[in-house]
Formats: structure tokens, C-alpha cells, sequence
């Protein structure tokens, strides 16, 4: 048997958007992880002003994407924010680190001097482990500022590093 595919991190194309669609479709139905509660609300977020978008396929196929941007304007836009979604067949095979990293790579090589994630939640908590691992710090927690569908009202991190 071998070994699965690397995920290769590729900018967005057209072609991409109904896989875009189907995982933003995928987390709003999961309810754990993002603030939004429509497909709409995701895409919004992925494809607004100022965004950058990629993807990382596994064989030929679209296993996940990210979203870079501007974490505020004008004196505050050197601080980027990103978002990112892998696909629910994908999680689990590195799709997610493969992201991350390109991620940082993508946000130095445009001029970002750090990274700021506004709300993880704290029950995400291989999101939070990644994140550490390629560098973040816990900045704050804000408590109850999630609506979690089974569990409630829990908390939110700020994570941030530098580039």
C-alpha cells in the first residue's frame, strides 16, 4: 500500500469554487469551528475584498483552501488574518499543516510582518494544537463567545505570531 498523496497549495481558480462551496456547506453544518451560520456567510468571508484565496489538492482534487487577508486597514494591515477549511473525507492526512504553512510562507512573501487569528474556538482543539505547533501563541481567551451546537456557549482564542 502506499503511502497517500503530498496535498500540493496552489492559488484559487474559477474551477475551484464548487468544492469551495460544498466544504464552506460541510462546516456550517458542523457548527464548531466558524461564527457563520449560512454557505453564504462562509463565502463572504473567503471571497471579500482584499482576499487571497488557495487551495491544496490531493490527487487532482480540491481537499481544502485558505483565505489571507488583512486582519484590519489602512495602519493596521500589516497584520494578516487567514481562515481555512479541509474537506471532512481529507482531515486527518496533513491537509491542514500543508495549509498552515503555506500560509505563513504566502503572508511573508506579500509584505505581512504577522499572523493573527481572531477566534479559535477552544474545543477545536486539533486546530489549536496545529497552530501552536507552527508557531502561534494563545494571546487572550474570551470566555462563552462561541455558540457551540452541542455544547453550548464556550470559549474563543486570539492567536497570534509574528513572521
Amino acid at each position: 500500500m502506499s503511502a497517500p498523496a503530498r496535498p500540493v497549495v496552489r492559488p484559487f481558480e474559477d474551477g475551484d469554487r464548487p468544492a469551495i462551496e460544498r466544504m464552506a456547506a460541510e462546516v456550517v453544518r458542523d457548527g464548531t469551528v466558524f461564527p457563520f451560520e449560512d454557505v453564504e456567510g462562509v463565502l463572504g468571508y473567503w471571497f471579500g475584498p482584499a482576499t487571497r484565496v488557495f487551495v491544496a489538492c490531493v490527487d487532482g482534487d480540491v481537499a481544502g483552501s485558505y483565505v489571507l487577508k488583512p486582519n484590519h486597514p489602512g495602519r493596521g494591515a500589516h497584520v494578516c488574518n487567514a481562515g481555512y477549511m479541509v474537506a471532512e473525507n481529507r482531515r486527518g492526512h496533513g491537509v491542514g499543516a500543508a495549509l498552515g504553512r503555506h500560509s505563513l510562507d504566502a503572508a511573508r512573501e506579500l509584505g505581512y510582518r504577522a499572523m493573527q487569528f481572531n477566534q479559535v474556538v477552544v474545543t477545536n482543539t486539533a486546530a489549536v494544537a496545529l497552530w501552536k505547533r507552527l508557531g502561534f501563541r494563545i494571546l487572550a481567551e474570551v470566555p462563552a463567545a462561541f455558540r457551540h451546537p452541542r455544547l453550548g456557549l464556550v470559549g474563543h482564542y486570539v492567536m497570534f505570531r509574528e513572521l
